[in-house]
């Protein structure tokens, strides 16, 4: 899919820099522009939503409509100027209720989204729409067992996630993977009842072994900034911590790890 993604990238972007200035609406400048507005879209589902996606969106107003249209990502915003505009919602609960399976959910940047034991039943891509993690932060206050539990396939990145007593995310089932993103608790006399990661999850015994990336349970976590909690994961289940690698900057250690059955 990566390699089919930046196919698509490409031929898109030579499609776009044969477009004169001021000409985004004539169809004789490349064939890209004679498709009509499902096959564009169809094409643009390939592409990841940043900063692919988001890119794409530049070139002309068609192509900006069809790139942030709710069928390819949904859009959670603190402050909704029309409330009538399909696929944004007011708070990522709402969203993730109206989402499909595969849907990708972009979350504004700017103040606290509140993220309470909110559960992910449907494979889902959610992601930070600042420039830095820290711009997009998910707050879970005291008495929530958990910001965001996972019970299927899915993928956070670039996002701030921070609890005040629990754990930031609770993995029961699925391949979880989290990316370029912050696991906070907060330092609390109590903190030994925090921790960033929990899984419940257990190895699939009924099927031959098979590396972890192919497991039906797992996580696996890249250039994620862990900060507060007794540890940084905890699991009940069978998978047990693997391939756990650190690089150390000025100001904070960024990880990379799996989660999964031996």
């Amino acid at each position: 899919m990566a390699t089919e993604g930046a196919t698509v990238k490409r031929r898109l972007t030579d499609g776009a820099a044969a477009l004169p200035v001021g000409a985004a609406s004539s169809s004789a400048v490349s064939p890209i522009y004679s498709l009509d507005d499902g096959c564009l879209m169809h094409i643009f589902s390939f592409l990841a939503p940043i900063p692919d996606r988001y890119s794409i969106a530049l070139v002309c107003q068609r192509w900006h409509y069809l790139a942030c249209h709710p069928r390819l990502w949904l859009r959670v915003e603190r402050s909704i100027k029309n409330i009538s505009e399909p696929g944004v919602f007011a708070n990522l609960e709402a969203a993730i209720s109206a989402a499909r399976p595969g849907d990708t959910i972009l979350i504004a940047p700017g103040g606290n989204h509140i993220a309470c034991n909110i559960q992910i039943k449907k494979p889902l891509c959610l992601i930070g729409g600042g420039k830095l993690p820290d711009d997009t932060v998910l707050t879970c206050s005291r008495g929530s067992e958990s910001a965001l539990e996972f019970l299927s396939t899915c993928k956070i990145t670039n996002l701030t996630i921070r609890t005040e007593l629990g754990c930031c995310l609770l993995h029961r089932s699925g391949r979880l993977t989290i990316e370029g993103c912050i696991l906070q608790c907060e330092e609390d006399p109590l903190d030994y009842l925090s921790f960033p990661i929990i899984s419940t999850a257990n190895g699939c015994d009924a099927f031959p072994p098979q590396p972890i990336k192919h497991s039906s349970n797992s996580v696996t976590v890249a250039r994620t900034r862990i900060e507060g909690g007794a540890k940084a994961v905890w699991t009940s289940g069978n998978l047990v911590l693997q391939r756990v690698r650190a690089i150390y900057s000025r100001t904070s250690i960024f990880f990379w790890f799996e989660v999964g059955k031996q």
